[in-house]
């Protein structure tokens, strides 16, 4: 018997080891093959270093002279990721009451993941394109850009927390007879509301970097003002930006993380 278990063990760890082995040299093969559709070359950035190090020399001294004007991009950028965000939590308020399974029914649970689905799975960039050529070239493609997608993400982030809270004021409210109004405006709310309010302010710390990305697209922002000076190959000013852009975010993250943290 002894000999028998040593060599059922032995060969158990055998088959371990040979699944472990085989399941590292297929994410190795999978690795190697998005490398190759990548166009991953060590060689092309070893030579594009020298330019590189040219286009940061003629970073410097940056470009003030437009500081006005790039500040109000600024702002716009943060206008856009704002009401963005805000437009966005309100589409999600009553799709992620459909969406999570503890309070939602059957008949609109499925629909509701699938709205959810879509609206995360369609980047802002993509929403903005397409609203740049909707209604024209600025902040607002920006901001409907942002809203889309943001909506997508709340619902999908405020359901799950709906979906973690206790069920037993929930099940006590609807056990006293109360309808389900009454039952999510005073059983639920109460419980999860913290945790919507924070996942509403990493959102809008969110937008506000997704916000610069797209001026590319023409939907307005310092991210616009950014590719212009890209294109014009004003390192100078580019630089300028880069600072702003890095000052805006950084102060952002330091507000939304102090909130968050007194939120829970």
């Amino acid at each position: 018997m002894l000999h028998g278990d040593r060599s059922s063990t032995v060969s158990a760890r055998f088959w371990r080891r040979a699944r472990f082995a085989a399941f590292a040299a297929g994410v190795l093969a999978v690795y190697a093959v998005c490398l190759q559709i990548a166009e991953v070359s060590l060689s092309r950035l070893i030579e594009g270093i020298p330019r590189l190090m040219q286009w940061a020399a003629r970073a410097w001294p940056p470009d003030l002279s437009d500081m006005n004007d790039l500040l109000t991009r600024a702002a716009e950028t943060l206008a856009i990721a704002t009401v963005g965000t805000s437009i966005g939590a309100l589409i999600a308020a009553p799709l992620c009451l459909f969406a999570a399974r503890n309070i939602s029914v059957v008949i609109a649970y499925y629909p509701a993941r699938m709205i959810l689905n879509a609206l995360r799975g369609i980047d802002s960039f993509v929403f903005a394109l397409i609203f740049v050529a909707a209604v024209g070239l600025g902040p607002f493609a920006g901001v409907l850009g942002v809203a889309l997608h943001t909506s997508g993400s709340i619902a999908k982030l405020w359901a799950e927390a709906i979906e973690a809270v206790e069920p037993g004021p929930i099940e006590a409210a609807v056990m006293s007879g109360a309808s389900r109004l009454k039952v999510i405006l005073y059983a639920l709310l109460p419980d999860v509301m913290p945790s919507l309010s924070s996942i509403v302010l990493y959102m809008w710390e969110f937008n506000v970097r997704a916000s610069i990305v797209l001026g590319v697209v023409g939907a307005g922002g310092i991210g616009q003002e950014l590719k212009n000076s890209v294109d014009l190959l004003a390192f100078d000013r580019v630089f300028t930006i880069i600072l702003i852009i890095l000052a805006m975010v950084t102060a952002i993250d330091a507000i939304s993380a102090s909130l968050r943290r007194r939120l829970l």
